[in-house]
């Protein structure tokens, strides 16, 4: 069923709280949410890459600041 919102009426808190909504709902009905393959063999592969020892896996921290730095 189409839901017609006026976006350009709207405030960015309203949007904001919309997609909260939304991302709630399907949170909820995660199981209804279906893997697309393609996703599954890239988690295959990447995990094959780990298992193989040919990655380096930094810590989230550490990770983090990479990211912030490849952003400047």
């Amino acid at each position: 069923m189409p839901v017609a919102l006026k976006l350009d009426e709207m405030s960015l808190a309203d949007k904001l709280e919309t997609m909260e909504t939304l991302w709630d709902d399907l949170c909820h009905h995660v199981q209804d949410v279906g893997v697309p393959e393609w996703h599954l063999e890239v988690l295959a592969e990447r995990a094959a890459t780990v298992k193989e020892g040919t990655v380096q896996i930094d810590d989230w921290e550490v990770a983090k600041v990479k990211i912030r730095e490849s952003l400047k």
